[in-house]
């Protein structure tokens, strides 16, 4: 056939200039409920295009794409004092999966370069336990097949296959809350559609269903346009989901579209309502940019021109919140329902974000109030009942145990912890799933699941012309999923992200059968290290053999109990 092909780990990044080196792997062991994804590399030298094909009895399960490759054009802060990168220098990057069904199941090398097939096998609930063998076939499409419509003579097509064990056990449920920011306006951006038109409500399903897909369970809910990176005098188009009309000192609220969007997000699994911050971003100086129909004319009653602590607005926050929490409870989420005071206070807000906790503390009727901060004065007195740690801050706030702690990372978290760059090997976004089990977080946030505009919302970027908000984050910090013909496109880095995920949840099914100190000490004794945010094994070695070792555990136990 004139092509290497080689069977490998889903942690590996295939870059065009590679080799055929990689270690190769032939056989998983699963859980019912589980997702397990793994890559088939081509190493051709010439220029050739593949017909793929599966051979299974489980072909329901399996979704094949075609891995693409990302142009990375800000890999890396060149003042980053970090050896743990792939590359320091622009370029292509593994991470566009492409469904093959799109493509007619053909898979295209370019002259003496290496492309890659990502397997993504999904095993239900109520799998049968047993063998399953997944066979991948490969062949080259002729050149009688290239230019005509009939086939020639072929050849034999290589088989890659791999055994697989599904236990008869299932996977827990998700316990950890996981939001991506999602923001709805750069769905109706990229697409080219009109905000809340049907073309846009339906785009917004698909993506809250990809959303799910990639394990988020809370989405970002804009109640009104969220301020968020957003620059002083930049208005991005409005979204708000409530239609609001002041009459006289009075306020009324038409909800249909958040109980459009609620429907939605029930459809979608989606369980929890991260409801937009009430207060301007990197200080809470302004009143969010929200517009109100006022005798019979809509206009921007509150934005860059409102101080936040503006009578008139804290006036219309004490009718808006309760009306919102009304509607909540009636639609039976106040409970799973949590707001934003603002995202990133720094220790000189202090005073007014406690002023501006407190006026809103009555007001949510004791749903709990979150934000993204590093300072645990916050916490301490009382202002934030969930603090959402930076990855590199957290270690004061774990040193106190807190019951309801998160993390987050976003372009900061470059230096010694984890992320999901572009630029960084797979296995440092997969390893989040054994740091948060270790560290006994509850929630994640990551600001960008599809943030398609440059620095501060100046003005719409083309995901598939950079990657970085045009030279502002490290690529791929942004976004995690791309826009498509017809809706999102899945990333690499989101479904390596998914299997920490799932890390975790083989952490507490293990758990269940030793204790937590048990699966603790399995976990730093195979780092050969206490496990931390900013300590652990710089490799994929280390993730594949302890996730096989807590496998077999729990599958020698239920023999045992059996």
């Amino acid at each position: 056939m004139g092509c290497t092909i080689q069977q490998i780990s889903s942690l590996e990044k295939v870059r065009l200039t590679d080799e055929p080196s990689f270690t190769e792997i032939d056989r998983k062991t699963a859980f019912r409920g589980e997702r397990f994804s793994y890559q088939i590399a081509l190493f051709d030298e010439g220029m050739s295009a593949y017909r793929i094909g599966i051979e299974s009895a489980c072909t329901d399960w399996i979704t094949l794409y075609a891995v693409k490759n990302a142009v990375m054009d800000h890999p890396i802060y060149k003042t980053t004092a970090d050896d743990g990168y792939l590359t320091r220098e622009p370029g292509l990057m593994p991470d566009i999966l492409m469904p093959l069904d799109a493509q007619n199941g053909i898979v295209q090398t370019l002259l003496s370069r290496a492309s890659c097939l990502w397997v993504r096998v999904d095993i239900p609930q109520d799998a049968a336990a047993g063998p399953y063998d997944i066979t991948v076939t490969i062949r080259k499409i002729t050149e009688e097949e290239m230019k005509s419509r009939r086939c020639g003579a072929q050849e034999e097509p290589v088989r890659k296959t791999m055994h697989m064990e599904v236990l008869p056990i299932a996977l827990p449920a998700q316990k950890l809350i996981y939001t991506q920011w999602f923001y709805a306006d750069c769905i109706a951006n990229a697409h080219q559609v009109e905000i809340y038109s049907e073309n846009h409500w339906k785009l917004i399903d698909k993506y809250m269903a990809c959303a799910a897909d990639t394990g988020i369970n809370m989405l970002l809910t804009p109640v009104i346009t969220p301020p968020l990176d957003t620059m002083y005098g930049v208005h991005r188009p409005n979204v708000q989901l409530l239609e609001i009309e002041k009459v006289g000192e009075s306020y009324r609220f038409d909800f249909s579209r958040l109980h459009r969007w609620i429907a939605l997000c029930k459809k979608n699994h989606i369980e929890y309502y991260e409801i937009c911050p009430l207060f301007s971003q990197w200080g809470m100086k302004f009143a969010p940019n929200i517009w109100v129909t006022e005798g019979g004319e809509q206009k921007l009653l509150f934005g860059w021109h409102t101080p936040a602590d503006s009578a008139e607005y804290l006036r219309f926050l004490s009718q808006m919140v309760p009306a919102l929490i009304e509607v909540l409870e009636i639609e039976g989420v106040k409970e799973h329902s949590f707001f934003h005071v603002s995202d990133e206070p720094k220790e000189d807000h202090l005073a007014d974000y406690a002023r501006f906790s407190s006026f809103l503390a009555p007001l949510i009727q004791g749903c709990k109030r979150m934000d993204a901060l590093s300072n645990y004065s916050f916490y301490a007195r009382g202002l934030v009942e969930i603090p959402v740690t930076a990855s590199n801050h957290i270690q004061p706030f774990l040193d106190h145990h807190l019951e309801n702690q998160w993390v987050y990372y976003c372009m900061s978290q470059r230096e010694g912890v984890s992320n999901r760059f572009l630029a960084m090997p797979s296995y440092r976004n997969r390893i989040m799933g054994l740091q948060m089990y270790r560290m006994n977080v509850k929630g994640f946030l990551q600001w960008g699941f599809n943030y398609y505009y440059s620095r501060c919302s100046g003005y719409p970027i083309n995901p598939y012309q950079t990657t970085s908000s045009d030279l502002t984050f490290p690529s791929g910090d942004p976004f995690s999923v791309y826009p498509g013909e017809n809706g999102p496109i899945l990333s690499l880095r989101a479904l390596v992200f998914y299997e920490g995920l799932q890390d975790l949840l083989v952490c507490q099914l293990l758990e269940e059968q030793i204790g937590r100190p048990a699966v603790e000490k399995m976990i730093d004794d195979a780092a050969g290290m206490e496990l931390k945010f900013d300590a652990f094994p710089r490799s994929a070695e280390y993730i594949n053999d302890i996730r096989e070792k807590m496998t077999n555990e729990i599958a020698a136990r239920m023999v045992i109990h059996t």
